[in-house]
C-alpha cells in the first residue's frame, strides 16, 4: 500500500472515530440536547411574538398619540403637549411612561424635557432629557446641549460646561460649534483659559464653515494673551 493510500486510510479512520464519538455523545445526552434546542426555539418564538403582537401595535398607538401632542407642541402650547388635554391627547409625559419600550416613547422623553425647559422647570427638564437615547446626530447633540442649558439656568456652571463640551464633541456641523462656544465662554468666566482655548480651537479646526468660526480668532486671542 502506498504512502498516499495509508494517509487516506488514516484520515478515514480519524473521521470515522470522530463520528462514532459524536454519535455516542448525542446518544448519551440526547435528552439534554433536545431540551436545549427546544428552549432556544421557544425563546425565538417568544421574542417574535412580543415584537409582532405587542410592540408593533403599541408603537402604532404611540405614534398616534405623539402626533396629537406634537400638534400642541408646534403651537407652543407646552403644558398641553406635556400633560395632555383630558380629551383625546395624553401628552408626552404619559407617552414616555406608557410606551417606554417603543421608539415613540423614547422620543417623547426628549419632547417632554423640551416642554419642561420652555416652562422653566429645569430639574424635570434634565430628568426627561436624560432619559432620551437616540442615534440621530442632530437631535442627540441638541438634547445633550439643552441639558447643559438647564444646568446653566440652575447656576451650575461646571456641569453646564461639561454638557456643552460633550455636545460639542458629538460632531454635528450645525449644533456642535454652538455648544463649544458656550463651553468656552463658561471656562473664560471661570478663569480657565486653557479649557476655553481648547473649545475655541476645535471650532476653528473642526467647524471652519460654521457661523461661530467666523470671529473665533478674537476669542482665541483673548484667552492666549
Amino acid at each position: 500500500m502506498t504512502k498516499q493510500a495509508n494517509h487516506k486510510k488514516d484520515e478515514f479512520e480519524t473521521v470515522q472515530e470522530a463520528l462514532t464519538t459524536s454519535e455516542a455523545f448525542i446518544e448519551k445526552y440526547q435528552k439534554q440536547l433536545l431540551i436545549g434546542i427546544s428552549a432556544v426555539v421557544l425563546l425565538v418564538l417568544i421574542v417574535l411574538s412580543i415584537r409582532n403582537f405587542y410592540l408593533k401595535p403599541r408603537e402604532i398607538t404611540a405614534e398616534n398619540e405623539m402626533y396629537k401632542a406634537q400638534t400642541y407642541f408646534a403651537t407652543d402650547s407646552f403644558n398641553l403637549a406635556l400633560n395632555g388635554d383630558d380629551v383625546d391627547c395624553i401628552g408626552f409625559k404619559e407617552i414616555t411612561s406608557e410606551y417606554s419600550m417603543t421608539p415613540s416613547g423614547n422620543l417623547a422623553s426628549a419632547y417632554a424635557g423640551i416642554c419642561y425647559y420652555k416652562m422653566k422647570d429645569y430639574q424635570n427638564a434634565i430628568k426627561y432629557l436624560s432619559q432620551f437615547d437616540g442615534e440621530d446626530s442632530y437631535l442627540t447633540t441638541a438634547v445633550v446641549g439643552l441639558i447643559g442649558d438647564c444646568y446653566a439656568e440652575l447656576g451650575n456652571k461646571s456641569k453646564a460646561a461639561d454638557y456643552f463640551e460633550k455636545a460639542g464633541n458629538l460632531a454635528n456641523n450645525v449644533v456642535s460649534p454652538i455648544y463649544l462656544k458656550k463651553a468656552g465662554l463658561i471656562y473664560e468666566g471661570n478663569n480657565q483659559p486653557d479649557k476655553a482655548q481648547k473649545c475655541y480651537n476645535k471650532i476653528k479646526e473642526a467647524y471652519p464653515r460654521s457661523q461661530e468660526a467666523s470671529d473665533i480668532d478674537k476669542y482665541i486671542a483673548r484667552v492666549t494673551k
